[in-house]
């Protein structure tokens, strides 16, 4: 019961990540689930539901259907769904139930390619991941199949992994491309937000791919291994844009990390939890501004190569609350409001609402990270 969960809530899940990911993109998301679960996606998980139209759906499975294996019904209803909607791809999603059942999606995806004619895949979910694995996935089957030559447009990038689960509303989007303009490079896509199908086929093109939270990380390993386009990570937030435009143009993988953190750990430190790639390039603006030494606690399970010496992995509640509990010399915390109730009561707390933790609760005080420091 090491990782069980009593006090905070766990992250946004894989098939929300799949769903937020492909969200803008004119395809069809075909969440294989029983019905009823679709309210927690739109609800708690994607804030431009109610101002944005997408062919998000739900399969509908029930007892009987899982018990017997029924994959003809799903074929039936999709292929029905999207006669008439002629979306650009559809996408299957699964679930526990059809994970557990053995569901090949593998399969009914090359089924319905076949009858239909319309480009189709499967994101191997189960809902038991977080949703970096979600977005990462689901990214990752779109930049396989871009067509193109590698026709570079100079002191050009895209911008991969920004989904409002990271981000927030398209304005604060619209910051992190502006940083980036007014630094001299020009923008050609947006993975996958603000941006369309026929946007991200530009992607190509680009010089260099610019991985902005860990949701873009396969991605950009695709991306170069078809078309030979290095990529660099790190968030372009105000306070660190010098230091990710040396690593654009160099080509360096990991910004925040070519220099190392060399603020003393012994001193006094202010502490940030979240998603790593926006974490540490946050922390580094910190530390370069403040001189005051910083450290990441990662909670979430895909931050390989993603944090700094010294920074910390942690998976689940107890491990998180023996972790901040063990710290020195901590004078801040920095972290989604929800994790308030495991923090220490005698060190300041600072709230930085984060979609993909507390959903829509704190949507009004969403930072615009962009602005940061």
């Amino acid at each position: 019961m090491k990782r069980s969960y009593k006090i905070i809530p766990i992250y946004t899940a894989d098939v929300s990540g799949v769903c937020s990911a492909l969200y803008e993109l004119g395809g069809m998301t075909v969440m294989h689930d029983p019905s009823g679960c679709n309210s927690t996606y739109n609800t708690h998980d994607e804030i431009r539901w109610y101002d944005q139209d997408s062919m998000i759906y739900i399969s509908g499975l029930t007892e009987i259907d899982a018990v017997m294996g029924n994959d003809e019904k799903l074929i039936c209803d999709i292929e029905i769904a999207a006669e008439e909607l002629k979306p650009k791809f559809i996408a299957l999603a699964g679930s526990p139930i059809p994970y557990m059942n053995g569901t090949d999606f593998e399969a009914i995806a090359k089924i319905l390619e076949q009858d239909l004619g319309i480009p189709a895949f499967s994101v191997p979910t189960n809902g038991m991941h977080d949703y970096v694995y979600g977005v990462g996935i689901a990214l990752a089957e779109i930049a396989k199949r871009i067509e193109g030559k590698r026709e570079v447009t100079p002191k050009s990038v895209n911008l991969l992994g920004v989904t409002p689960l990271d981000f927030g509303p398209q304005e604060h989007v619209d910051a992190l491309i502006q940083n980036v303009e007014q630094a001299g490079w020009k923008v050609l896509s947006t993975w996958a937000m603000g941006d369309t199908l026929e946007g991200l086929a530009r992607a190509p093109e680009a010089e260099v791919n610019l991985v902005v939270s860990s949701t873009g990380i396969r991605t950009a390993e695709i991306l170069q291994e078809r078309f030979g386009t290095p990529y660099v990570i790190g968030t372009p937030i105000r306070g660190f844009m010098k230091t990710l435009l040396n690593a654009i143009e160099e080509k360096k993988q990991v910004a925040y990390l070519e220099k190392g953190r060399r603020i003393s750990r012994t001193g006094n430190q202010i502490i940030l939890i979240g998603e790593p790639v926006i974490m540490e390039s946050l922390a580094a603006a910190i530390e370069a501004k403040y001189q005051i030494s910083v450290r990441v606690i990662c909670p979430l399970r895909e931050k390989n190569g993603l944090l700094a010496n010294g920074d910390i992995a942690v998976h689940g509640e107890e491990e998180l609350e023996r972790v901040l509990l063990g710290l020195k010399n901590v004078k801040g915390i920095v972290a989604d409001p929800l994790y308030r109730p495991v923090c220490p009561e005698n060190v300041a707390f600072y709230e930085l609402p984060h979609i993909a933790f507390s959903g829509r609760i704190y949507k009004k005080k969403l930072p615009v990270l962009a602005e940061l420091i």
